[in-house]
């Protein structure tokens, strides 16, 4: 059975994604998932890549084939398929379009992450990007915080959103961030665009693009000053340059270690907190089961 975008849109609620990415994340952290970190393809002459993403939940099995071409105009920057299998006996069940998947478990995953590391009284939300991680995560974030004032920038396309959504555009990134409680960082830039100098003590970062070793978004003073949590540790050492440049020390575990209280999050109101998102095969798999179930019922 094929599962195309707009069936897959019918039934998919960010509402009901978020706590699922937040089991998934928990399971991931406590050894209750088998999932490899990533495959990942070079195809150098369109500067894209193929990503192939299994995990096996207990529950669900399946694997996910990404193709990410960050220079696209026109059309996404990301194209996906997942195939999920029945676990007891390895037969297909369902092939489904990703790519709204991918859209929405990203800005699960970084809600789940705002919802334990930003400050309880967090009120301005700032986003770099004008794509649709931008507006995933918009609608993602105001599901566990009041924002009161949101603030995006883009290079290209922020009136357009702007105006879309009812938010205020701002005429740089540095005055989109500076006094936000919470920023986004959800752009294809392979370069810091993003700087410890214009961010608050105590501010929250979901930083989302830049999931090459060798790119960045975040400046080597935000990533130093900060406390870094992610999805996967394995995946951050080998695919995150923020992770990389942050240092050992910097890294502070992972977000579903913080659901399971195995580790603490926030120390203090003063404190900044980083979330970098690779995105892992286990919210693939989780998010698409949750839409199979939905459409098997």
């Amino acid at each position: 059975m094929n599962v195309d975008q707009s069936t897959v849109a019918r039934v998919l609620r960010m509402d009901e994604v978020i706590p699922a990415v937040e089991t998934a994340l928990a399971d991931f952290s406590a050894g209750r998932v088998v999932q490899p970190v990533r495959t990942v393809v070079p195809v150098e002459p369109a500067a894209g890549f193929l990503g192939v993403m299994p995990a096996y939940t207990g529950s669900a099995l399946g694997a996910k084939l990404v193709a990410f071409y960050p220079r696209n105009i026109g059309i996404p920057t990301h194209h996906a398929i997942i195939q999920l299998f029945r676990p007891e006996t390895g037969e297909p069940l369902v092939t489904m379009d990703g790519t709204l998947i991918t859209e929405v478990r990203t800005a699960a995953a970084s809600a789940v992450a705002t919802k334990y590391l930003a400050r309880p009284d967090a009120s301005v939300l700032a986003i770099l990007g004008s794509g649709v991680q931008a507006r995933s995560h918009l609608e993602a974030l105001r599901l566990v915080r009041q924002f009161r004032e949101v603030r995006v920038w883009s290079p290209r396309n922020a009136a357009a959103f702007t105006r879309e959504h009812g938010v205020e555009a701002a005429a740089s990134a540095e005055d989109a961030v500076r006094g936000a409680d919470v920023i986004v960082t959800a752009t294809t830039s392979q370069v810091p665009i993003l700087f410890g100098e214009w961010v608050s003590p105590g501010t929250h970062v979901n930083a989302v693009g830049a999931t090459r070793p060798d790119w960045r978004e975040l400046d080597d003073t935000l990533v130093r000053e900060g406390r870094t949590w992610v999805d996967s540790l394995a995946a951050a050492r080998q695919e995150s340059g923020d992770v990389l440049a942050a240092g050992e020390d910097r890294l502070a575990g992972e977000i579903g270690q913080i659901i399971n209280g195995t580790i603490p999050g926030r120390q203090s109101p003063d404190e900044i907190t980083i979330f970098k998102s690779l995105g892992i095969a286990v919210e693939d798999v989780a998010t698409a089961a949750l839409v199979w179930q939905k459409l098997s019922s």
